[in-house]
């Protein structure tokens, strides 16, 4: 009896976690797009019309439209972006729209949490609002649709496109800005902490020591007096390459910076190196 009271639990426990698959009526969608040089991702449900009147209808002319279903309608800039000569901040931002016949007010909100239209709308978390162009299409789309289109270099076209209506909404991305920047700091050659992070690592891994050497000379001639951590590991690297003058020279003059700038740890570092060297009683 116990045995069959144990199989009736078991069952009864597997039919109650089961779960029915089936497809969901406004599917998610999701697009990650890179324009130029910055990412751009979306993230929206896809109502489909089903027989429906779209805009002006089932989507109401002049009212606030979550711009998709469920859940809220996301996108996202690694960059800081323009839109209509007007900045939008790098990050996250829940879309909602206002359509009209000729044109959709496009709304970037800070708060991207909500289940469709906020209960309270508050206008402080506003980012950005910009006018998107309505023109007509020759035929109907069946599923909500959003595009990046048009990508250039420097711009794209943010698109909503639903029944026989497609919204276009322009920005800038400022990939110049982003090249001419990576292309001044390539052309310029390694900085000080560049050098000291290759130097570092050959050294704590074992590996070759002048060349760690050569490398740490770079970064303490670049970094200058105040970089008490460069000239730290420049004498750790003097010591193991049997240099012991040139390593008490790094080592007080890292002392001296760490003095200076107020890190008991470096000091502590360096006093005991230089008592293990004999230089320090």
């Amino acid at each position: 009896m116990k045995e069959l009271q144990l199989l009736f639990l078991v069952l009864t426990t597997a039919v109650m976690s089961a779960q029915v698959e089936a497809p969901q009526p406004s599917p998610q969608g999701k697009i990650q797009q890179k324009v130029g040089l910055t990412d751009v991702a979306i993230e929206y449900s896809r109502p489909g019309m089903k027989g429906r009147t779209i805009f002006g209808d089932l989507v109401p002319y002049g009212e606030l439209w979550r711009t998709g279903a469920n859940a809220n309608t996301t996108i996202s800039f690694s960059d800081d972006v323009t839109i209509e000569g007007n900045t939008l901040k790098a990050g996250k931002y829940a879309i909602y729209t206002v359509p009209r016949e000729k044109n959709w007010q496009v709304i970037f909100y800070k708060n991207t949490d909500n289940w469709g239209v906020p209960q309270e709308w508050d206008e402080s978390k506003v980012a950005l609002k910009a006018t998107a162009e309505v023109d007509e299409l020759p035929f109907d789309v069946e599923t909500f649709t959003i595009f990046l289109n048009n990508l250039t270099n420097d711009s794209g076209v943010l698109e909503f496109v639903w029944a026989n209506k497609i919204a276009s909404l322009p920005f800038q991305v400022p990939t110049e800005k982003k090249a001419m920047a990576s292309i001044d700091r390539i052309m310029n050659g390694p900085t000080a902490n560049d050098y000291f992070s290759a130097a570092a690592y050959y050294h704590d891994a074992g590996k070759d020591l002048n060349k760690a050497y050569e490398w740490i000379k770079k970064a303490a001639e670049m970094a200058g007096e105040d970089a008490y951590w460069v000239f730290r590991k420049k004498s750790l690297i003097e010591a193991d390459l049997g240099k012991k003058q040139e390593a008490i020279a790094s080592a007080k003059r890292s002392l001296a910076s760490a003095k200076k700038n107020g890190n008991p740890d470096y000091v502590k570092l360096n006093e005991d190196s230089l008592k293990e060297w004999g230089a320090m009683k």
